[in-house]
């Protein structure tokens, strides 16, 4: 037992198909078993979200040496669950999101899948990591990430991480990299989310879209400010939203 390679569970919400998560498999296989499951499709914006009134089904797509990727017809979350319950012969040593297409820093954590998957491992108390690039295009270019992605892979089994506490990853564009900044995420906001038309047959439709404002851009200590100028963020963040500076003001409420 003491030689057992660990068992490292990935998931994403581009899909079991996506060049990240395929990525993410050929840097990994080396340093532990990779048990995969993603969903079947595109999944992306389901933050937390799982099925809870309809069935899942799953499938063997592939298995190697040291790997097997099932696909699941559920959410990022539904996948982590599913696997956690019926694919897992031990309690993994780390789970894993990504590699996503695109990025998930500031209040883009809330809505992702990719979070959502980083975030339900690190409240089933295992050490967990969200990996993404800022990159939307189905051929981005992980191949600059390998090394510090298995250098935070092999950190993070070595040393382990808090309780409730995970680690969200994000890598600007390019060939090389300026260093690596631990930071907090920006303050941001989106505008201009809804895009309505016509349809030739009498009713309104609507779109999700939206523009991304960067609300504090000087701001060197986050994670916004580190992509814009080249360098990995890597942003701690904790499952427990509780705002402890506000407790106490609270408790003095005349209620």
């Amino acid at each position: 037992m003491k030689n057992m390679k660990p068992l490292i569970l990935i998931s994403n919400d581009d899909g079991y198909h996506a060049k990240g998560l395929n990525s993410l498999i050929d840097m990994l296989s080396d340093i532990g078993y990779l048990l995969v499951c993603a969903p079947e499709s595109a999944r992306s914006g389901y933050s937390a979200a799982f099925s809870a009134t309809e069935p899942l089904r799953l499938k063997l797509r592939r298995k190697g040496d040291n790997y097997e990727v099932w696909s699941c017809t559920g959410t990022p979350v539904d996948c982590v669950k599913m696997a956690l319950s019926e694919l897992c012969s031990r309690k993994p040593d780390l789970v894993i999101g990504g590699i996503n297409h695109g990025d998930n820093a500031s209040v883009n954590t809330h809505y992702s899948g990719t979070m959502g998957v980083t975030r339900e491992g690190c409240m089933k108390y295992i050490p967990s990591l969200a990996f993404s690039l800022c990159d939307h295009s189905d051929d981005a270019d992980f191949e600059p990430m390998r090394t510090l992605v298995r250098s935070i892979v092999n950190q993070t089994l070595s040393n382990g991480l808090p309780t409730h506490v995970c680690l969200n990853v994000n890598f600007p564009k390019g060939k090389e990299y300026k260093g690596v900044k631990v930071c907090r995420m920006a303050k941001a906001t989106w505008s201009k989310e809804v895009v309505r038309n016509h349809h030739p047959r009498g009713y309104d439709y609507y779109w999700m879209v939206g523009e991304y404002n960067n609300d504090e851009p000087t701001a060197e200590d986050t994670d916004n400010w580190a992509l814009t100028h080249g360098y990995v963020a890597i942003t701690p963040t904790t499952v427990d939203v509780t705002a402890y500076n506000t407790l106490e003001t609270i408790k003095r409420w005349n209620f």
